[in-house]
C-alpha cells in the first residue's frame, strides 16, 4: 500500500538528505506563507516567503552537481551522466514554476493557470520515464 523508502529513492532520483532538506524548505515557507496570507507579515513580499524554496533549490543543485563528480570518478559515466542530465532538468523546471508562481502572486505578469504549471508536466514525464526503468 505505501511506498518504501528505496522506492521513494528510484522514483524521484533524489537522496534521502535531498528530500529531508526538501521537507524542511517546504515545511518553512508553508509557515511563512499562512502568516503573510493571514497578514502577519504585512511588509514581507512573496518573494521573501518563497526564500527557503530558492535556497533549497540551489542546494539541491550543488548536491547533484557533488554526486555527479563522485559517480564520474568512479567510472559510472553513463549512470551518472543520465542522473545528473535527470535531475539538473527536474530542479530547473521546478525553479521555473516556483519563479512564475512567484511573480503571478505579485502580479507581475498576466500568465495563466496553465501557463504557470507547464513546467510541472515536463517533470511527471521525466518521473514517468523514470519510473519505467525501474521495475
Amino acid at each position: 500500500m505505501f511506498f518504501t523508502l528505496n522506492e521513494i529513492v528510484r522514483w524521484f532520483g533524489m537522496t534521502v538528505f535531498e528530500m529531508c532538506l526538501s521537507l524542511v524548505a517546504w515545511f518553512t515557507f508553508s509557515v511563512l506563507a499562512v502568516l503573510k496570507h493571514e497578514n502577519v507579515l504585512v511588509t514581507a513580499s512573496w518573494w521573501t516567503v518563497f526564500i527557503p524554496l530558492f535556497v533549497c533549490d540551489g542546494l539541491n543543485t550543488y548536491f547533484c552537481v557533488i554526486v555527479f563528480i563522485r559517480m564520474y570518478r568512479e567510472a559510472q559515466y553513463r549512470v551518472a551522466t543520465f542522473r545528473f542530465f535527470s535531475s539538473i532538468i527536474c530542479l530547473i523546471c521546478m525553479f521555473v514554476f516556483k519563479l512564475l508562481f512567484c511573480q503571478k502572486l505579485n502580479n507581475k505578469m498576466g500568465l495563466s493557470y496553465s501557463e504557470m504549471v507547464s513546467p510541472l508536466f515536463i517533470v511527471l514525464q521525466i518521473m514517468m520515464v523514470k519510473a519505467c526503468q525501474v521495475y
